[in-house]
């Protein structure tokens, strides 16, 4: 889900959507509160900076990373995304202010 900011809006991000029949959500920029990826990116790097040792080295990150990916709870992710209603509504309710994950 991209937001609209300014990369995801690059010429090459459109293009290749449009080559693949992929239509683009309007969504406001910068809107993290509404993109329930970002909660789910959240969730990954707070399981990956518990790790002892920590990854050394961008191969071992890439590792860790998949490797967290893999464990991660699905419901981690459906939770996320049943929420996403409750949050358009509290958006909603302080006109497109900053609301809380």
């Amino acid at each position: 889900m991209a937001d609209n900011a300014r990369p995801h809006r690059a010429s090459i991000v459109d293009d290749f959507l449009e080559s693949e029949g992929i239509a683009r959500m309007e969504w406001p920029s910068y809107s993290p509160d509404l993109n329930p990826i970002e909660n789910l990116w959240d969730a990954l790097g707070r399981v990956v900076c518990r790790r002892f040792p920590p990854p050394a080295t961008f191969r071992d990150l890439e590792t860790t990373l998949q490797e967290e990916w893999r464990l991660l709870d699905s419901e981690v992710a459906d939770h996320l995304v049943t929420r996403m209603t409750t949050l358009y509504t509290l958006c909603m309710k302080v006109t497109g202010a900053h609301i809380p994950y």
